[in-house]
């Protein structure tokens, strides 16, 4: 009877890995058609984007219930309780991804449906593929329990956010230099903010795989702490921590002299 239970177990735990990376690759697919929408005028991809976030709902409900009846009948331990619970917090930034696919789609189709110009030339796809891979590697890393590439999406995402509030600024300064652009930024401006929300999620979900592997959470505590645990590194002691304060000060003050210099030269 322990056999056929262990089994089951098994069974039971894989289906849910299987469906967590097949909603993973329709949140991907998801935000890959927004964005060609977006860039091609191709609206038909709209609805197969809605489509998909109609099975990503499915899914969430899907795996929840499933996670649910394994923790009653099984009463797992160690990485696979963890398991289990990161997957719970996974499905809730899995799902709110694919709500902002959503809202990419909707939105570049009433981008090319209306009929006003001034378009800001804004250049998305380096930021959309950076949130792309994110989503693809944090799916790879849950699959094979790699919580260095995860530690890797989460390093990932300090750069989408750059690449966002750059966004913001050149629309910032479209919408003054020229109010005709106004509505179209201010549209423009919801499908980066989606982006970057999608990357968030995305580290999110990476954070959650440290913890499955390491048990430890990471949350809250920065990209370098979490590059620390992965690698099996000690943390810093506090000495440690105030001589790498005071020497990044030092490295800050004498940076700003040498700037100064520099311009004391210039004039």
């Amino acid at each position: 009877m322990t056999e056929h239970t262990n089994k089951q177990f098994d069974v039971d735990l894989q289906r849910i890995r299987t469906e967590l990376l097949q909603m993973g690759g329709l949140v991907e697919a998801m935000v890959q058609d927004g964005m060609q929408a977006l860039t091609e005028g191709d609206i038909g991809l709209v609805d197969r984007v809605r489509e998909h976030e109609k099975e990503v709902n499915r899914l969430e409900v899907d795996i929840d219930e499933r996670v649910t009846q394994i923790l009653a009948r099984h009463q797992p331990t160690a990485i696979d309780l963890r398991t289990l619970l990161a997957v719970t917090k996974m499905l809730t930034d899995m799902e709110r991804s694919g709500d902002e696919a959503e809202k990419i789609a909707t939105m570049a189709r009433r981008i090319h449906e209306d009929d006003r110009s001034y378009m800001p030339d804004i250049e998305f796809r380096h930021m959309a593929n950076s949130v792309i891979l994110m989503m693809r590697q944090v799916m790879d890393a849950f699959a094979r329990q790699d919580a260095i590439l995860a530690a890797a999406v989460v390093r990932s995402d300090k750069e989408v956010d750059k690449e966002w509030k750059a966004t913001l600024r050149n629309l910032i300064t479209y919408m003054i230099e020229d109010p005709r652009t106004i509505s179209r930024s201010i549209d423009l401006l919801f499908i980066a903010r989606s982006m970057e929300r999608i990357g968030d999620h995305c580290k999110n979900m990476a954070e959650r795989v440290i913890y499955m592997v390491h048990g430890a959470d990471v949350r809250h505590r920065g990209v370098k702490a979490a590059e620390r645990l992965v690698r099996g590194e000690p943390e810093p002691t506090p000495e440690e921590k105030l001589l790498a304060k005071e020497a990044r000060q030092t490295e800050a003050a004498v940076r700003a002299a040498s700037a100064q210099a520099g311009d004391g030269t210039a004039s």
